[in-house]
């Protein structure tokens, strides 16, 4: 959640961020309002309080006569407190539950828009041409043996699949690969729990205008993970950390479950957008102070990533009405897919400054030793996508595919992926 002095202090800024998202203004006031009265409501039950603990110490002292009038007092202010206990817990109650839905403020910088209103920061590399028609990725991928969709469909439904022969060894190649880059970078490998809990979910964010694509154990009441970006940032829920030596960064390999819900009809050939796929995951704890560098950093490293799998990608810049619930800025970098013609997301990395981490209170030690809120961020590193711009762009007129030359150590040193071959 944002910091409540910035509501109170600076109103105006909520207001203008919640017009940059397309989100309700009004809601500005409401909690001003909601604010005031659970403040005024927290005052009145300190002062009663008070009240009641000066009767009370007076009771002993009293005599015979005066002792019933302090009594009855006494009993009254209780009712008083109980009543005003009850006022305060349900204005914070209502304060809380509203506050909790307004996303986190937008970078200045960020422009402002839908989906389509981002700005193209850079352009790396120009897509290649052909002397021959394409195929697309479920075309080279079916005649590598790499994927069984139809198999997929039968065990668990549409949008899942089966990832086989050489096609799984892509995958566990690409994302070794990004493990490695990681390792590189001073990242901590992590495996992480695909199931989480409702107050850890919720803390990252995504329960609140993106929770219909999230699915849901109703009877454990548990949630599987649409990135591994939430259980690490729940893995120092509570906790103060000594940031002191810079950030702290983690690489979380998962799957991934996505309910895609409101995708009907949307990219239903192939493995662009499915309900199950692994990804490694860049999360980073830092000082707030920090993090905006730490983000152009997330950026870079995945643009070193992107580099050697050799394709032509552009970075943009993400529009304030297209930021997730907790990003404060994003940045995207989609890759050349020949046979759509347009770039599709393979990254995102968002820098989410102190909004989960308040939700789920990790903190680190300031220069004074008092804590503070910590700041996180996020960002891909690779994910189960990144193989239909690798096959598309790499293909050969025969139906192989040429594996980029950093790619080639994790795949046992394999130049070429052919078809036939199981």
């Amino acid at each position: 959640m944002i910091d409540p002095r910035t509501l109170r202090e600076d109103p105006e800024a909520v207001r203008a961020s919640q017009r940059a998202r397309g989100e309700d203004e009004g809601v500005v006031d409401k909690l001003l309002g909601l604010d005031t009265r659970r403040r005024s409501a927290i005052a009145n039950a300190d002062t009663l309080r008070a009240e009641q603990k000066s009767v009370s110490r007076q009771v002993p002292k009293a005599s015979a006569e005066e002792r019933p009038a302090l009594l009855a007092h006494a009993k009254d202010l209780a009712a008083q407190v109980k009543a005003a206990e009850i006022e305060q817990n349900a204005a914070s109650e209502e304060f809380d539950q509203l506050f909790r839905t307004v996303p986190n403020l937008v970078h200045p910088d960020s422009p402002v828009g839908g989906e389509d209103d981002f700005t193209v920061l850079k352009t790396v590399g120009a897509p290649g041409s052909f002397d021959f028609t394409p195929r697309d990725h479920l075309e080279l991928l079916e005649g590598l043996s790499a994927v069984d969709m139809e198999r997929g469909a039968k065990v668990s439904g549409s949008r899942f699949y089966f990832l086989t022969g050489v096609g799984a060894q892509l995958q566990l190649a690409l994302l070794n690969m990004a493990i490695a880059k990681a390792l590189a970078n001073g990242f901590t490998p992590m495996i992480t729990p695909s199931l989480v809990r409702p107050e850890i979910m919720a803390g990252t964010g995504f329960l609140g205008a993106h929770s219909s694509e999230v699915y849901r154990m109703r009877d454990d009441d548990l949630y599987l993970v649409g990135t591994s970006e939430v259980p690490l940032a729940g893995f120092h829920a509570d906790e103060i950390l000594d940031l002191g030596e810079g950030p702290r960064r983690y690489a979380g390999w998962s799957s991934c479950f996505r309910r895609e819900a409101g995708s009907y009809g949307k990219d239903t050939r192939g493995i662009i957008r499915v309900h199950q796929f692994d990804k490694i995951e860049m999360f980073v704890y830092a000082k707030p102070a920090e993090a905006e560098a730490e983000h152009e950093r997330l950026l870079a490293w995945e643009e070193e990533m992107l580099a050697a799998i050799e394709v032509p990608y552009r970075v943009i810049d993400t529009a304030t009405g297209d930021l997730g619930t907790s990003a404060y800025r994003k940045y995207d970098c989609e890759a050349w897919v020949p046979t759509q013609q347009t770039y599709r997301e393979l990254t995102s990395t968002s820098n989410c400054t102190t909004f989960q981490a308040r939700r789920l209170s990790v903190r680190y030690r300031d220069d004074n030793g008092k804590p503070q809120i910590a700041a996180t961020l996020n960002g891909t590193l690779a994910t189960t996508r990144w193989i239909v711009a690798i096959v598309e762009n790499h293909q050969q007129a025969d139906g192989s595919v040429r594996v980029p030359e950093q790619l080639r150590p994790f795949l046992g040193g394999a130049e070429v992926l052919s078809p036939g071959k199981r």
